[in-house]
């Protein structure tokens, strides 16, 4: 990964994972996914940061658009794709999914983070090199 790469988002991904940081240290481990959506949608607009919840991505198939989509949880600064985890551990088919998700939308950066494991919250960022 190149310096360019390193740093996209960067900044936002910070700011990103402060409002990740604070719903897990409010509410910790152990309870269902949407609630985790919940709290970190109010986080995140307490902090006046920009997001779409439970964005369509549209999936490309040469000149077709396919019936299918995929879901993503969150698009933070209209370029971050979220997705978002309450497992005990991340496997790799979350990790899959955050690929796909970010394929389907053609963004670079993505954060995988899952507010189920304990003791501390489980994040991972993802940036896609490929050219679309």
């Amino acid at each position: 990964m190149d310096t360019n790469e390193e740093n996209l988002f960067k900044a936002e991904g910070y700011a990103l994972m402060a409002a990740a940081f604070e719903v897990y240290n409010q509410l910790g481990p152990g309870f269902l996914e949407e609630v985790y959506q919940e709290a970190l949608e109010i986080q995140l607009s307490s902090e006046e940061i920009p997001f779409v919840s439970k964005l369509r991505l549209k999936i490309r198939f040469k000149e077709h658009v396919l019936n299918k989509y995929y879901e993503a949880d969150l698009l933070v600064y209209e370029g971050i794709v979220v997705e978002l985890k309450a497992a005990r551990a991340v496997a790799p088919e979350h990790e899959a999914q955050l690929l796909n998700e970010l394929k389907a939308s053609r963004m670079r950066v993505g954060y995988l983070l899952n507010f189920g494991a304990a003791p501390r919250l489980e994040w991972y960022r993802r940036v896609d090199s490929s050219v679309y």
